[in-house]
């Protein structure tokens, strides 16, 4: 696209968690903003005056209209360190662990301003807006007016997650270009390249996590996230099969006291270890894709995952996710939650 000089003015580059759609994106700003030396220099620590980024934020008052700019010094150091981010990377940067981020309309109004100024090096303009479905409507339909009309030389590249909740306008107007799974082999290469595991161990992390490189980094960290939902759902399960109510409301506040984000991680989280333990009934071993300490547990507790209540399971924890989106109390949740679990572990 760019030897021929026929680039989109919007691009949407899109696909699952953890695959390298931002590494990409700003793989691909880069190219379109950088002349010479100089624009190098500047692009290193991703502060060139022609590369504009829209993040989804987070108010400090209620008062607040923020915007990315207010939060820039976070991003590029955050870029600095590692370039496979996610949301509760950008959460623990701006230390917003208990909120959750949007973009807001005071976002496009700043990006208006911008844009309506001519490119301080006088070539190609680039706005990188990272995970758009987190978009309010207000903030949505005003980027879309940038988008249909931008200036001359200036190149929308969108970042997103889940495209589907994006609005539909903007979708149509972005040339959508789908960024798959990262293969196991590419994911086990990249560890024992980068990061000397032996290849083995690569081999396992890279099947575990399913095309998402991010996802396998995570596992090296020591303080590891999934580590911490791999105890808590094992204690509830345990607590609901032995009718321990009293400990259950104390899992139910300890879990209530993560941030937002979490919350939301820890729900899918369970989702994925209720489908594992599922087909681990089926003696199917290359459909399961579980961490060696998983697969232990489920030896012992698969069998309390049958065709009788997996689906039931399913839409608890859906319903779940639904309430701690729309900001219902998160102890009720979790607790109303594990009560269920009593009865349905029994079926």
């Amino acid at each position: 696209m760019v030897s021929e000089n026929r680039i989109p003015h919007a691009m949407m580059f899109y696909g699952p968690k953890g695959n390298g759609k931002l590494a990409l994106g700003l793989a691909f700003a880069h190219m379109l903003v950088c002349k010479d030396s100089s624009d190098e220099a500047m692009l290193k620590d991703w502060a060139h005056p022609d590369l504009h980024f829209s993040l989804p934020v987070c108010k400090r008052k209620s008062t607040d209209h923020p915007v990315s700019d207010d939060f820039l010094p976070q991003w590029r150091e955050l870029l600095a360190s590692k370039i496979y981010i996610d949301i509760e990377d950008w959460l623990t940067a701006i230390k917003a662990d208990n909120q959750q981020l949007v973009h807001y309309v005071s976002e496009s109004d700043a990006l208006q301003h911008k844009l309506q100024l001519k490119p301080s090096r006088g070539g190609r303009r680039v706005v990188l807006v990272w995970l758009p479905e987190r978009m309010m409507v207000q903030a949505a339909n005003k980027l879309l007016k940038l988008i249909e009309e931008p200036p001359s030389e200036t190149y929308f590249i969108l970042v997103s997650e889940e495209p589907d909740r994006v609005l539909g306008t903007i979708q149509s107007r972005t040339q959508m270009i789908h960024v798959p799974a990262l293969t196991d082999e590419e994911i086990s290469s990249a560890l024992i390249k980068y990061n000397n595991i032996a290849a083995d161990e690569a081999k396992v992390m890279a099947r575990v996590a399913q095309g998402s490189y991010y996802a396998a980094l995570s596992r090296l960290s020591s303080e590891n996230e999934e580590k911490l939902f791999f105890d808590l759902f094992v204690h509830l399960m345990r607590m609901s099969y032995m009718r321990r109510i009293k400990d259950m409301r104390e899992w139910s506040d300890k879990t209530s006291e993560m941030g937002r984000e979490s919350q939301k991680r820890f729900l899918e989280y369970c989702q994925r270890l209720i489908r594992e333990n599922f087909i681990y009934n089926f003696n199917k071993k290359e459909l399961i894709y579980e961490t060696t300490e998983e697969e232990a547990f489920s030896t012992r507790f698969a069998r309390f995952v049958n065709e009788k209540n997996v689906i039931p399971i399913m839409e608890e924890l859906s319903k779940c996710q639904r309430d701690i989106e729309q900001n219902v109390n998160p102890r009720m949740v979790f607790f109303d939650f594990a009560l269920k679990m009593i009865v349905l572990l029994i079926q």
